[in-house]
């Protein structure tokens, strides 16, 4: 498998030094609702907080030289939570990708959604769409929105998939892996998780086989600048060997 297969990161200047830097760094951003209870807040104000920190962070990925920057926006589990609290993320999407969109192009960053799309309402869609339209020819930064995403449900979408076309012949790896969400995105070098809890839930289970993981106590809203260079400087000190001696 070759690096660009991998998705392996290559040495360059950042922080003073050269050190290995993640093409591409995912990220579990939790801890919203629990940075809003500890306040006094309603939930929905804790995801308010949460997509300033998502706003901060992409600015900063990109400033720091980060390729792909990928994020577990929605899950396939979330429509489990309270109605109310789903319509607020809802809303709140509806509001992101109005507002923002304008903004990421401007920066240069291509915008992309993975998961089932097809469950959001006609009008999310149709914001889905022309986001990623929009920004189709920007090379600057890959953001990734997983939304209704879940790694279990990618694999099963991915197998099913092949075995409609394929049903007699051997089933390869590579050709398993054309059929995920994002074929073209390499794989994440670098997981990130915020909120201190110890999983990843989910999230790019075939992709992240290789991945370097990060645990960071601090809720998603609080995440800032040092906190991403404090996990690239983590990732930077490893040395990624994939079962080689």
């Amino acid at each position: 498998m070759t690096d660009s297969e991998r998705g392996t990161g290559s040495d360059q200047s950042g922080g003073g030094g050269d050190f290995s830097l993640p093409r591409h760094v995912a990220i579990v951003m939790d801890g919203n609702g629990r940075w809003a209870k500890k306040r006094g807040l309603p939930r929905v104000i804790g995801h308010q907080a949460g997509m300033k920190a998502l706003e901060r962070t992409i600015d900063n990925a990109k400033d720091l030289g980060i390729r792909y920057l990928s994020v577990y926006a929605f899950s396939t589990e979330n429509w489990k939570r309270a109605s109310s609290e789903v319509q607020g993320l809802m809303g709140l999407f509806r509001y992101y990708l109005k507002g923002k969109i304008s903004q990421m192009h401007k920066r240069g960053a291509r915008v992309r959604f993975v998961g089932q799309l097809n469950a959001f309402p006609d009008d999310i869609l149709r914001i889905v769409t022309d986001a990623e339209e929009r920004t189709r020819g920007n090379s600057e930064i890959d953001v990734i929105f997983c939304v209704n995403y879940g790694g279990r449900q990618e694999i099963l979408d991915a197998v099913t998939s092949l075995v409609k076309s394929n049903p007699d012949g051997p089933i390869t790896e590579e050709m398993l892996r054309n059929r995920l969400y994002a074929p073209d995105v390499p794989d994440p070098d670098l997981l990130i998780r915020t909120g201190g809890e110890l999983r990843i839930s989910n999230f790019w289970l075939w992709e992240s086989a290789y991945s370097e993981y990060f645990f960071s106590d601090m809720y998603w809203p609080d995440f800032g600048r040092e906190e991403l260079k404090r996990a690239l400087d983590s990732y930077a000190e490893r040395d990624r060997r994939y079962g080689a001696a």
